[in-house]
């Protein structure tokens, strides 16, 4: 591949917006939101910064600026995540632990590592410039998903203070949530290829392109809403064994829920905490943060069933994207066209829409080489796949063949339904 002047000078530009991004994101939180870890799921605001900067040096500068001196000889200890190749690590559950290094001196080394970034675009070694402009749109790419990963864990944090601080100040934004009528779209059955073929980015768990063979099925129009999950509530649903998997259904009555993760009851009327702080519940706005096990329970009461992520894909590629939007989207860049009203709608903008597939990997799917290798191929087991994105998400950053995945139990993530006809 042959990069021109103009190509760098925009993965200059590209790179600082990126990186400026994930301090903007931070930018309303108070340095004691930063070191907060109420669940291991949950990084600390702190951390998130700190091990986005360290993938930067790590497998970017070290390998690729002759002259570069670490910033700090303990910050691959302090905030490697999980690649083993790279050596010891500080453990997830414990990363609450790092009230040292202070928040000013993680902006540092931010500042740090950008700095030298651009001084290896403007330096590269011509000969070396494939492979290392393709581990710097990896760096970009694993930040964008850290991005989303901050607003979900602030989200979780600030909800676990008996506060219920807003994250933002400003008022929510309006909402286009009115009342979209519920219908079944037909996609044809036939051999469809699965996974990226286009000639950008993507992550390895998207390759190698296979074709899978599917019936005739239809898919609902839309994401369920809050007004539909409530009906479920307010029958039982959460208390009715027939619904559910059995370990979901277990795990449901040992935890007590009783409604999706951030609802509350506050003079009798249903409430979610929001980024915006606590809000009353948007009937028609779709319903999020709930497990794979809650919206199975949810498909099967209904009479539904949910889609494979073979199907889903499928289905993006029959129907064109629409947008939509949550009163939960923290706007942080300009915003995109209006929705239509036909369609799949929600395909990108509102929740992850859990399938009933596993991540596995694809025929022919090869982990590549090194640390980098480790970067999807290991959890590749009891997880489950989520397609589409978010209000969280990075404008831009996901696609239709994207397979996003989490254990079946987890709700802090903005997780919603999107339902098929049995």
């Amino acid at each position: 591949m042959h990069q021109t002047i103009t190509d760098l000078s925009k993965l200059q530009r590209r790179l600082d917006e990126v990186r400026n991004r994930t301090e903007l994101i931070c930018q309303p939180l108070e340095p004691e939101d930063t070191v907060v870890q109420p669940i291991i799921d949950v990084s600390p605001p702190k951390w998130h910064m700190a091990h986005t900067t360290w993938f930067f040096e790590e497998f970017v500068l070290k390998p690729y600026l002759s002259d570069y001196k670490v910033f700090h000889p303990n910050y691959s200890y302090l905030f490697n995540s999980y690649y083993n190749s790279v050596g010891n690590r500080v453990q997830r559950n414990a990363r609450s632990t790092l009230t040292r290094p202070p928040l000013r001196e993680v902006y540092s080394y931010r500042q740090h590592v950008n700095e030298h970034l651009q001084k290896l675009l403007a330096t590269a070694d011509e000969t070396k410039l494939d492979q290392l402009l393709q581990v710097i749109e990896l760096g970009l790419q694993h930040e964008q998903q850290h991005q989303e990963l901050l607003l979900t864990d602030i989200k979780y944090i600030l909800s676990t203070n008996p506060l219920l601080p807003a994250y933002s100040a400003s008022d929510p934004p309006q909402t286009i949530a009115t009342h979209v009528p519920a219908t079944y779209v037909d996609v044809p059955g036939g051999i469809y290829k699965i996974g990226y073929q286009g000639n950008r980015f993507c992550f390895d768990n998207e390759l190698g392109v296979h074709e899978v063979l599917l019936q005739d099925f239809q898919v609902m129009n839309r994401l369920v809403t809050n007004a539909e999950y409530l009906e479920f509530m307010e029958a039982g649903g959460y208390t009715d064994f027939r619904h559910w998997l059995d370990e979901g259904f277990t795990l449901a009555t040992t935890e007590n829920w009783k409604s999706p993760l951030y609802w509350i009851t506050k003079d009798n009327k249903w409430q979610r905490f929001t980024l915006y702080g606590l809000q009353d519940i948007n009937p028609e706005e779709p319903v999020t943060h709930i497990s794979f096990y809650e919206a199975n329970a949810y498909a099967n009461w209904a009479g539904k069933r949910l889609l494979t992520e073979f199907e889903w894909e499928a289905a993006a590629l029959v129907y064109p994207a629409t947008a939509n939007y949550s009163s939960d989207l923290i706007r942080l860049g300009p915003r995109a066209a209006e929705p239509e009203q036909h369609g799949l709608q929600q395909l990108y903008t509102d929740a992850w829409q859990w399938t009933y597939s596993a991540h596995h990997p694809y025929p022919g799917y090869a982990k590549a080489e090194g640390a980098l290798g480790e970067y999807n191929g290991k959890f590749m087991i009891n997880q489950m796949v989520l397609r589409g994105g978010s209000c969280a998400t990075p404008p831009g950053h996901t696609r239709i063949s994207y397979r996003n995945f989490f254990p079946a139990d987890k709700r802090w993530q903005f997780t919603g339904i999107r339902l098929a006809q049995k």
